[in-house]
């Protein structure tokens, strides 16, 4: 850890010293009181009441236990490390390449005006949602420059001499170009209207129609705000996707179709989908007539999951020795989720340079988790005030008048926000303590605003709420640090683009409050606290039912996802979309967390079958 005792941040600094001083001589121990709202989410479960070892009635949530323990990760065995695994993914990306490059010879067969545009586009979204598009930058960038010189307001058809642009290669040169940041317009869609200006398609439902349709479905999802004919798009292809699925026999096909429903596109984490994708890769017969050899793109997918694997089991080993060491074990009273988080991270950043993203995001939520239970129900009101003044000083000795259990939790914080700087200053090559300090005042600021909130029985205005809660989220905290270990250039103006209160991590935060809220405001309710986005909303608006607020919400989200969408894609930025997608990614992360119900308080379901999907098994080779 960094000397304590560095350079003061504001003048807030040195009135918290006086506030720590006086709160230290006049302590009582008080009843208890919830607190604030945390992005690792609010809990979903009842409360218990105990009396802890110094005397004090403390609430406590009643959630499961870790799910992992320490003899499960020692007990995964790999063989997957072995240099002879490596060899062979090498000699793989170079066949791979070899195809990437023969697409450019056109033997009038394979690859020919006709089609050599649908060949380019679908070998880049191939290569893409099997996970494995690190080692094709510059032939992907080839590709789709390619592409892209033929590009037109009226789409683009199977190659450049195809008289007429077809649904298929338009939809997905359409998504795929705007992923990396190509200036493409969405009204290139509204060519495939009918008279009546509606998406329309034939009675019989063909298997190359079906694929349009979903390809149109998955460009859809990579919607800017106010683009119309993308959510007409939407909304017919997911009806035609829908009823396609009663009509069609179960096959890669189906499995695909229902997959790209079920997850979208903001919570259909990378890995993930590359999990999903090698199950359905290859089986159909729209590229039999390619250059493309899907069997050696499958394979390459499947050793590239499996050394990743291999890499996750030393990290998993790592972040348990982390975690009993830190002292974590001893806070008994809070949810333990960091291989649920360290999970997360690998959806989202599975190259292997990025361990310390992945490990420091992971200690980062976790740490988060046990602040929002100790805010939301352990701590008294003094005590909470009190911590949140010796955090502000930044001294291991401001943690000698705590309790205990908080002491532990301070040097927890301190060592760990240290640690990462240490990182990030290897990586940045300057130091951002600093920054990082600011940035967790920031975030304890806003605990105890909704904590006066709760104490006074002040029910906020939305937008008074609004924003308190985009910081109380955590996502700022829990995005900051891991991505400034990271071998990315965050030079301060950049940075500056990227971190709170900048647009894209602004519209992160709000997507992270806004859903959180949806999935967590009647068990928030039930235990006596009241505000929320739904509540406050409706206190703003008289006679609103809870209906109409959710409403009202669910339509924020979907404005904010195509807000961020924008950020994150807009062309001509001055900062490059490498630098922004992985707080964009972060995101997606924790939405995914809240899909379906609050995933980190009830973590043994659908999030613990996403740690073993992507993390505890390999695919069979």
């Amino acid at each position: 850890p960094r000397a304590a005792g560095k350079s003061c941040l504001h003048k807030s600094l040195s009135s918290s010293a006086h506030e720590l001083k006086t709160i230290c001589r006049t302590i009582p121990t008080l009843g208890m009181s919830r607190r604030g709202k945390s992005a690792t989410p609010s809990m979903s479960m009842s409360l218990t009441t105990t009396v802890s070892d110094d005397g004090v009635q403390r609430r406590m949530g009643d959630f499961h236990s870790n799910l992992w323990n320490d003899d499960f990760i020692q007990s995964l065995s790999t063989s997957y490390g072995e240099p002879s695994y490596r060899e062979r993914a090498e000699r793989l990306i170079g066949e791979v390449k070899k195809m990437f490059n023969s697409m450019s010879s056109e033997d009038g067969e394979l690859i020919s005006p006709h089609n050599d545009l649908i060949q380019r586009v679908w070998m880049v979204d191939s290569v893409e949602r099997l996970g494995i598009e690190r080692h094709f930058k510059n032939e992907i960038k080839s590709a789709l420059d390619y592409v892209y010189s033929y590009w037109s307001e009226k789409g683009i058809g199977c190659g450049r001499e195809s008289v007429v642009a077809d649904l298929n290669s338009t939809a997905l040169g359409l998504r795929t170009l705007r992923l990396h940041g190509y200036a493409v317009s969405a009204d290139v869609l509204n060519l495939f209207k009918d008279q009546n200006g509606q998406f329309a398609c034939s009675p019989s439902q063909t298997e190359e129609e079906i694929r349009s349709v979903l390809n149109l479905y998955r460009a859809s999802l990579i919607a800017f705000p106010g683009e119309k004919v993308m959510e007409e798009a939407e909304i017919f292809s997911a009806k035609y996707l829908e009823e396609a699925l009663q009509k069609i026999s179960v096959s890669s096909l189906s499995q695909e179709i229902r997959d790209v429903l079920e997850y979208g596109w903001h919570t259909y984490l990378p890995r993930m989908e590359a999990r999903n994708h090698i199950d359905v890769f290859g089986q159909d017969t729209q590229n039999s007539k390619s250059c493309i050899n899907t069997d050696k793109l499958l394979e390459l997918a499947k050793l590239e999951f499996n050394i990743f694997h291999s890499l996750q089991k030393r990290e998993l080993e790592y972040l348990v020795r982390w975690w009993k060491d830190s002292g974590s074990p001893q806070m008994t009273f809070g949810r333990h989720r960091h291989i649920e988080y360290y999970t997360l991270a690998s959806c989202i950043a599975f190259e292997p340079q990025h361990s310390g993203f992945r490990l420091g995001f992971a200690k980062t939520c976790h740490i988060i988790t046990i602040l929002d239970d100790m805010y939301d129900t352990f701590g008294t009101v003094d005590e909470l005030e009190l911590f949140t003044a010796a955090m502000k000083r930044w001294d291991p000795s401001a943690a000698d008048c705590l309790p205990e259990y908080m002491k532990v939790m301070y040097m927890i914080v301190y060592d760990t926000v240290n640690e990462m700087c240490q990182e990030a200053e290897k990586a940045q090559g300057r130091d951002t303590l600093d920054y990082a300090r600011q940035a967790w005042e920031d975030y304890l600021d806003s605990y105890m605003q909704e904590a006066k909130w709760i104490a006074t029985g002040y029910l906020p205005t939305f937008e008074e709420y609004y924003e308190n809660g985009k910081v109380s989220s955590g996502h700022r905290v829990a995005a900051l640090q891991p991505i400034l270990t990271m071998d990315i250039p965050f030079p301060p103006h950049i940075l500056k683009e990227v971190d709170f209160p900048s647009k894209l991590s602004d519209l992160a935060c709000a997507i992270l409050r806004l859903r959180g809220d949806t999935r967590c405001y009647k068990a928030d309710r039930a235990r006596g606290e009241e505000a929320s986005s739904i509540s406050c909303y409706m206190k703003d608006n008289p006679g609103a039912t809870e209906e109409d607020a959710l409403d009202h919400i669910n339509a924020m989200i979907s404005d904010v996802i195509r807000g961020l969408n924008w950020e994150l894609l807009k062309p001509n930025s001055s900062v490059p979309i490498s630098s922004k997608k992985h707080v964009f990614d972060i995101s997606r992360a924790f939405h995914y967390g809240y899909k379906y119900r609050d995933g980190y308080s009830v973590a043994n379901i659908e999030t613990k079958s996403l740690v073993k999907r992507t993390v505890i098994d390999p695919v069979t080779l």
